[in-house]
């Protein structure tokens, strides 16, 4: 209960400071001390302020809370989503503590993450990366099929996962995506 006090007037005092990122953390604290349906509404409006205040970490840290609480009340889907978003930015920002915490919680919600980032060139698999690699030399994708001794059907699924992951949207993106790591 002193807790719960405690936490409304930090809420209370960052409101009338109006800094997203501080209201966003108090929201935090708030949201992990009240739980239930109380909580679940002040870690949603957490993950709105720091979204708004560009903050990631801070932002993946409420992912996280709320991905937790979610996976306790039986919305495992929906905690999926949030807890692989947080970590995502977690593994990308170098955030370990955090990063084995949402990949924890993760697992709890019934998910067996493959890899810890989402996007980018570290998300790609082998598979996709060689593709990648071999599209972005001008191969097309029926020679990629036969230098990789699988079908073109296979070729056009790694592909895009390829593009999805590294945010392109055509080939000739490719050689720019694989190098900047985007």
């Amino acid at each position: 209960m002193a807790a719960q006090l405690l936490a409304d007037e930090e809420v209370e005092l960052a409101r009338v400071f109006g800094g997203q990122r501080t209201l966003g953390v108090a929201l935090r604290t708030a949201g992990v001390v009240h739980a239930g349906a109380a909580g679940e509404a002040l870690l949603r409006e957490s993950v709105a302020c720091l979204e708004r205040s560009g903050v990631a970490l801070e932002r993946a840290r409420s992912l996280t809370e709320l991905g937790a609480l979610l996976r306790r009340t039986n919305r495992r889907r929906e905690a999926r989503e949030l807890l692989l978003e947080a970590l995502d930015i977690a593994h990308r920002s170098g955030a370990a503590p955090l990063a084995a915490k949402a990949e924890s919680e993760v697992r709890a919600a019934g998910a067996r993450p493959r890899r810890a980032v989402l996007t980018g060139v570290a998300a790609l698999t082998a598979s996709e990366r060689r593709v990648a690699e071999l599209a972005a030399e001008g191969l097309t994708n029926r020679e990629i099929a036969q230098a990789l001794f699988v079908t073109m059907r296979t070729v056009e699924g790694h592909l895009t996962q390829v593009f999805a992951k590294l945010g392109v949207r055509s080939r000739r993106d490719l050689p720019v995506g694989l190098r900047t790591g985007t």
